[in-house]
């Protein structure tokens, strides 16, 4: 696998390699700000906590990696992350499938997890571009994208289906190797 399955440790956040130890934490983190009733996302009822890191679980063994995001300060999990489409052959990946209790938003957690597994990507792996996926109307993950310095690439339309049959326009965004020592600095400086 060209990406490890291992920790990212930062000052406010760690990144663990997500298993079932994490359910129960992952439960409690999405609950908090009900996620699952945001109708442009795609967010695990608690009930359906297990079977989500299960699956995340079985595609992190196909080269994605999936993180339990934890709060260092607190011990306690508050969200999740993941690298996916790992392309090794062309040193590129996607970034996404995160989403954070409500008492993690607007924090350092999510600015220093992108740092982390940005800096990861690009400076330990030698990434060539890392992309951000998100649906075209979720405004708050389309305005966080930005706010790393991603750029807009393009809309897919009629992308995907979501569960409850809506066609999903999905933005893709995305970061370059040249553009990534600027998008490490703003990330710095805002953290």
């Amino acid at each position: 696998m060209w990406i490890k399955n291992e920790p990212l440790n930062g000052r406010h956040v760690t990144l663990e390699p997500l298993n079932l130890s994490h359910v129960e934490g992952l439960q409690s983190a999405v609950a908090d700000g009900e996620l699952w009733t945001l109708w442009y996302a795609n967010v695990p009822t608690p009930e359906q906590m297990k079977e989500y890191v299960e699956r995340a679980m079985m595609k992190a063994e196909k080269g994605g990696v999936a993180f339990a995001v934890i709060n260092n300060a607190s011990g306690r999990v508050v969200g999740t992350t993941r690298y996916y489409q790992v392309d090794s052959s062309n040193k590129r990946a996607a970034i996404g499938y995160t989403w954070y209790a409500n008492r993690a938003r607007r924090t350092a957690i999510n600015t220093e997890a992108k740092l982390l597994l940005l800096q990861n990507i690009f400076e330990t792996y030698g990434a060539i571009a890392v992309e951000f996926k998100t649906h075209f109307f979720n405004l708050p993950s389309r305005n966080a994208i930005e706010r790393l310095g991603a750029k807009l690439d393009g809309v897919l339309r009629a992308h995907q289906i979501m569960p409850d049959g809506s066609l999903r326009d999905t933005a893709v965004y995305s970061i370059i190797a040249s553009e990534w020592p600027a998008v490490r600095n703003n990330l710095f400086h805002r953290l």
